[in-house]
């Protein structure tokens, strides 16, 4: 089995523009990303997926230096630019990740990873419900449900953010890896406002060059400990999520995990 980890990246953002290539303790943001996805011990390959516009060169020049593997293709079609990508890696299973989640967790990537696997199910998230801090999203499934979304889909919705076709596919059984949840789950490590930058920022000043190994359970033990930090970006957490995900449990149990050390 090939799992690929597909980061999708580009430049445009509404409301922060440029954001992931913000310094992080001196490293841009989507490196720091692409660096802790390819510390997910099951991944084969990790991916930078970035639209095919030129706006978007610094991007895949940038992780292309980095050494990474880049894979162009539509920027408003989201769902397209991942099917390209896994195909042109061989990719037999697909990972997605965004490149405003710098601070995912290696650890619980690879828990959802071995969900799909030991519960024998055609996807596997952790965030139905959101139980984990926002930024640990990540959701696998085998590339042959992807292709078949990508063949049949027609929403903008659907092209735009990749897996909700998948989600509703008929005859596949999901399942989600259970989080902490609160006080856990209401904390923001997504990076779309200035104040989500200036929290990275701030937290990297903080733990010094550990943060960009450092587990989920750490950085949360810091945000606890450094409140003044953590309420940097308290505004912009997003109540809807958590509302909208309790209502959204998956046809299978969660596995209950807690946050990893």
């Amino acid at each position: 089995m090939t799992l690929a980890i597909i980061v999708q990246a580009r430049w445009n953002s509404s409301r922060l523009p440029g954001k992931i290539l913000e310094n992080l303790g001196g490293v841009p943001a989507l490196k720091r990303c692409l660096d802790r996805c390819n510390l997910i011990e099951q991944s084969n390959i990790v991916v930078c997926a970035v639209p095919d516009t030129a706006e978007n060169d610094i991007i895949a020049d940038a992780a292309k230096r980095w050494g990474y593997r880049v894979v162009r293709g539509s920027e408003n079609d989201v769902l397209s630019r991942y099917a390209k990508a896994a195909r042109e890696v061989n990719a037999t299973s697909v990972m997605r990740v965004t490149s405003d989640c710098p601070m995912i967790d290696p650890k619980i990537c690879g828990a959802v990873a071995r969900l799909l696997k030991s519960s024998d199910v055609g996807y596997a998230c952790n965030n139905m419900p959101a139980r984990f801090p926002h930024g640990l999203d990540c959701d696998v499934f085998p590339a042959e449900h992807l292709y078949e979304a990508d063949a049949n889909a027609q929403s903008q919705y659907d092209r735009e953010h990749v897996t909700p076709y998948i989600r509703t596919m008929k005859n596949i059984r999901r399942a989600s890896l259970q989080g902490p949840g609160e006080p856990l789950s209401s904390l923001r490590w997504t990076l779309d406002y200035k104040e989500d930058l200036l929290f990275m920022q701030a937290l990297y000043e903080a733990m010094g060059e550990r943060a960009s190994i450092a587990s989920a359970a750490e950085y949360a033990r810091l945000c606890f400990m450094r409140p003044d930090i953590q309420d940097i970006n308290k505004k912009h957490i997003d109540v809807n999520r958590l509302a909208l995900s309790e209502r959204a449990h998956f046809e299978t149990s969660p596995v209950s995990m807690e946050m990893v050390a």
